[in-house]
């Protein structure tokens, strides 16, 4: 005969099993779940991750460039590279005319690493202007640098249109601290420009715009630079 106290446990036990039941609860998955791609299986998991960086990719991206996709094998290459080692990417610099598609490789290039569910998926994109515009001193005490670690601490940044902004001392400060901590923290970044990254011919340039001592930091940065040629695409489609 067994002990009373371990038939009592049993029955607890055999309780306790249908109120969980009852509940829907399940301890453990099933064979069935896993089967199903359910929470123990990593694809289940994987797409989760994706869901969740797409989502975050849609909330940050202009209407405009929803349907962004990489094209270009080296904006392909990058982010793929992203995926597999965040810390060794570096910066892409995208650099050509107006309407020759910068910003839209730029948005697939971010699209393609949310697809490919990383494990955090944080972004910020904005203009270069507005960003200057976002981080201007005003009345409220620390606003600006408050602004300006948000900027440099995120996980994924485009800043989009560098170089189209007057420059004044201040920019250029801007510019170098964002670009120097992105730098020494191993950070992925987009940057697009209507400059080239260097004109040897004499014309204006990126270094003309950011000035010599960001010029410097932003090629110790950007790992690859891709000089995109071609017509405006939007004069092409008839669009102002």
């Amino acid at each position: 005969m067994g002990k009373p106290e371990l038939a009592g446990s049993a029955r607890t036990l055999a309780a306790f099993e249908r109120i969980i039941a009852a509940k829907g609860i399940r301890l453990t998955p099933s064979v069935d779940q896993v089967d199903r791609g359910g929470p123990g299986d990593p694809a289940y998991h994987r797409e989760a991750r994706c869901d969740f960086a797409l989502t975050r990719w849609r909330r940050a991206t202009p209407p405009r460039f929803r349907n962004a996709e990489a094209t270009i094998p080296e904006v392909v290459g990058w982010a793929d590279t992203v995926l597999a080692d965040p810390g060794g990417a570096g910066a892409l610099l995208l650099t050509g005319l107006t309407g020759t598609g910068k910003t839209h490789e730029a948005y697939g290039a971010l699209r393609r690493i949310a697809a490919g569910g990383p494990d955090r998926y944080e972004l910020v994109a904005m203009n270069s202007a507005d960003m200057y515009g976002h981080l201007r001193p005003t009345q409220e005490v620390g606003t600006t640098e408050d602004r300006l670690r948000r900027l440099s601490q995120v996980q994924y940044l485009l800043l989009d249109d560098l170089g189209t902004t007057k420059v004044t001392e201040w920019t250029e400060e801007i510019t170098y601290r964002l670009i120097n901590y992105r730098y020494i923290h191993c950070l992925p970044t987009i940057i697009t420009s209507n400059l080239p990254a260097r004109d040897d011919n004499g014309g204006p340039d990126l270094t003309d715009f950011v000035g010599d001592r960001v010029a410097s930091r932003l090629a110790e940065l950007v790992t690859t630079l891709v000089p995109m040629i071609g017509a405006d695409r939007r004069r092409a489609r008839g669009v102002a």
